[in-house]
């Protein structure tokens, strides 16, 4: 069955290629769907396109559907093209005449698009919450290990002196400016499409303000052309936030991969998070930071995947726009399950204490005794010249003093300043009132 058949009969082997991947894709959007619903046939009561009585048999079957849904008893038939078909033809199973009447004033686009919406709102809310969590794990181990020296590089090569606080801070950090990017996504994804029909609007007297105040969505898309060509840019945005997140848990990934490694032996995880070899008894492989890596570099490149689905499409409603679907669903799944399991693994993290005692990084304090002479009077010059022809003949050796003082002082962690930015950050996402207006709506 389908929303838009007629008399005609598609071919099997068309009907196959067009329907694609829709069944299984569409069952994580199915309670999104009545969720739309719900606030579209409310709307289409004060219209009065549904009856008051109509509208109690209507809303309160699609609430038996939503309860269905959640408690995974919902299934999309083989004779059914999608959701939207799913759950309509259910309701008019089920109520007769007046579920014929749900999709007065709205195409499946517009459909869609709402669901789409709904959707990657949840998604969001899911995404900020398994990264602040992640967030705030960093911040702990930050504090915690503030006074663990570790070698900075440059080039892959030391460079200055660094410590646990400062590198557990960083990655810190940089999700809270990725948050920023991902409340871009949300504000772009927190409007309401709904009433756009098939992207020119209707001749019902659609009230677009109340489905808007229904769904929680704080504006809505008010010119309707525009709110079908939102659809493939909205994705590639949520995609470029997902992007800074993956890139950042990549880096970090890498990091842990160099830092187990027995030529740093920085850090290292109980053996039962690590995995073996088959032939050699001394492995313990970094498995899940290489494939947290790999997750996340193709994660970066969902972007543009996007984009070059999406590039030469005039305005309008286009099929391809179906497509988008296989690329950003599993990817959202992914970066969770990749933010979930780098907090699990950092929950169980041991870091190596004395590492700079080690004398093959004495270098890391060239620039102190530099500074130190400078301090002294030396022009920095000068002074940068003596350090450097002291390493070339290999008689540097920086003081007992300079390692001493940088117990417990490379750098400012400032971790106080940088919860506060996530916290201001995470605060202008709004969750609970999105979250009201859909409890108030299924109520």
């Amino acid at each position: 069955m389908k929303i838009w058949q007629k008399n005609i009969d598609v071919n099997k082997f068309v009907e196959s290629f067009t329907v694609g991947k829709d069944r299984e894709l569409d069952l994580q959007m199915a309670k999104f769907d009545v969720l739309g619903s719900l606030a579209h046939t409310e709307m289409l009561e004060t219209i009065n396109l549904l009856t008051a009585d109509e509208l109690r048999t209507v809303q309160q079957e699609l609430k038996n559907i939503y309860a269905e849904i959640q408690a995974g008893n919902f299934t999309i038939e083989d004779t059914v093209e999608d959701v939207h078909s799913q759950v309509e033809w259910l309701l008019t199973q089920r109520i007769g005449e007046a579920g014929k009447k749900i999709h007065s004033g709205r195409s499946r686009n517009d459909q869609v698009l709402v669901d789409l919406k709904l959707f990657f709102r949840a998604c969001i809310e899911d995404m900020v919450g398994q990264t602040a969590t992640l967030f705030n794990q960093l911040i702990e181990l930050s504090n915690t290990h503030k006074d663990k020296l570790l070698p900075g590089y440059t080039h892959l090569q030391i460079a200055m002196p660094s410590s646990f606080g400062l590198w557990f801070g960083a990655y810190a950090e940089s999700l809270a400016d990725d948050m920023e990017l991902m409340l871009a996504a949300w504000k772009i994804t927190n409007k309401n499409p709904l009433g756009s029909a098939a992207g020119y609007g209707s001749s019902f007297p659609l009230n677009r303000t109340l489905t808007t105040k229904l769904l929680g969505f704080e504006s809505l898309n008010y010119n309707v052309v525009y709110a079908q060509m939102g659809r493939g840019k909205t994705e590639r945005i949520l995609a470029q936030a997902m992007s800074a997140v993956a890139a950042t848990l990549a880096k970090m990934a890498m990091d842990v991969c160099l830092f187990i490694n027995q030529n740093f032996g920085f850090i290292s995880f109980p053996p039962e998070l690590t995995t073996g070899s088959s032939i050699m008894p001394h492995k313990k492989n970094p498995d899940v930071f290489e494939l947290i890596r790999s997750r996340c570099n193709k994660i970066q490149a969902l972007p543009n995947e996007i984009a070059m689905m999406i590039t030469n499409l005039p305005s309008g409603y286009h099929r391809d726009l179906q497509l988008l679907k296989e690329n950003l669903f599993p990817a959202i799944t992914s970066l969770n399950e990749c933010l979930e399991i780098a907090t699990f693994m950092f929950q169980n993290i041991t870091i190596k204490d004395g590492i700079l005692k080690d004398k093959k990084y004495d270098y890391l304090f060239s620039v102190e005794v530099v500074n130190d002479l400078a301090l002294q009077g030396v022009p920095f010059r000068e002074a940068y010249k003596i350090v450097g022809e002291q390493i070339e003949s290999g008689t540097f050796a920086p003081s007992s003093q300079i390692h001493h003082t940088h117990e417990g002082s490379i750098g400012n962690l400032c971790n106080e300043q940088i919860s506060a930015s996530m916290n201001a950050v995470l605060a202008q996402f709004g969750f609970e009132k999105v979250n009201k207006a859909i409890e108030d709506l299924i109520a």
